[in-house]
């Protein structure tokens, strides 16, 4: 995603939100301070990397000013600016540890990225790999890293920068890509952008790890374990994917980039301006949503700075939030 301005942040902000439905949760300070999260058998850990305002509304979501406007008091502070109005996003990775195995889902932007088509993410320069540590979580640790998709800030973190070239940043592990991703921002992809950012992720974030033999391309769906399974849900880019996790009880979807702000929530016909294609990425998040509303799915987008997950259920044309989570 693009941002106008972000900087490196402790995960512990405080910032509080308010919810739009009929019983308010009082998700806040508590909630942003809740690290770790546990369904069923799984754990979950949030490592954010970088936050900051991601731009205006309507620059990045067309078609949803009136929405915007409507909801304000409901979306300030966690995630909208008081004072520019403009959206707030953060980047940060999920750790999974299931069935004995660590997991990273979306190790986010990395340090020393050259990335002229997104300067603010060009050289960054973060204690991610330090919040991964004080996790419990070291490089070589880590079983699996699933990229929901193909894209700078979901991607960087998979490897590190050795002498003039770049390895994985997890020496052990398996690195899930979707295929259609792979095919498209590839060398020889459809895909190209003015600054050529995809060229230079695709060479610095994914081919490494493609000629290490450490990466798997996936298309369709592919399970994990008895309690992960990735399933497409393409549209923001071509491989888009959805984590959908099931452990006793307990219910999970991580959407990756389905959702950018809870806005969507209230319009889930508007797509983010980054979407491939636009349409696509609408039905996709409709039909994630109807699931998790009718299954009792914990929703977590990949970029929600303040309380990271939410239940929701139908309402009207839309979704409300029944309860923030994490």
């Amino acid at each position: 995603m693009g941002t106008t301005t972000v900087a490196a942040t402790d995960t512990d902000t405080g910032a509080g939100a308010g919810t739009n439905t009929d019983t308010d949760t009082g998700a806040g300070r508590d909630a942003q301070a809740a690290s770790a999260l546990t369904l069923g058998d799984v754990e979950i850990i949030r490592i954010e990397e970088v936050r900051g305002s991601f731009g205006a509304p309507g620059e990045l979501f067309p078609g949803i000013e009136d929405t915007w406007r409507a909801h304000e008091e409901w979306l300030t502070p966690d995630f909208r600016d008081p004072d520019s109005g403009q959206v707030l996003a953060a980047v940060q990775a999920w750790v999974l540890r299931s069935g004995g195995r660590t997991i990273v889902v979306d190790p986010g932007v990395g340090n020393g990225r050259e990335r002229p088509g997104t300067p603010h993410f060009s050289h960054l320069d973060t204690d991610f790999t330090d919040r991964l540590a004080r996790a419990g979580v070291r490089p070589e640790d880590v079983d699996l890293v699933v990229n929901t998709h193909v894209h700078g800030d979901h991607v960087g973190g998979n490897t590190r920068a050795d002498g003039g070239g770049w390895v994985p940043a997890f020496p052990n592990a398996t690195y899930l890509v979707p295929r259609p991703d792979h095919d498209f921002y590839g060398l020889d992809g459809a895909a190209r952008t003015p600054h050529d950012n995809h060229r230079l992720l695709f060479a610095d974030s994914i081919a490494p790890v493609v000629e290490a033999g450490q990466a798997v391309l996936w298309e369709d769906s592919h399970r994990i374990d008895s309690r992960l399974v990735l399933e497409p849900a393409p549209g923001h880019t071509p491989g888009s994917s959805v984590l959908r996790l099931a452990s006793g009880a307990d219910r999970a979807v991580f959407v990756g980039d389905l959702l950018h702000s809870p806005a969507q929530f209230l319009a889930p016909t508007c797509s983010s301006a980054l979407c491939v294609d636009r349409a696509r990425s609408a039905r996709s998040r409709v039909r994630v949503l109807e699931r998790a509303a009718d299954e009792h799915e914990l929703v977590i987008p990949a970029h929600f700075p303040g309380p990271a997950a939410a239940e929701v259920r139908r309402a009207g044309g839309g979704f409300a939030v029944s309860r923030w989570r994490a």
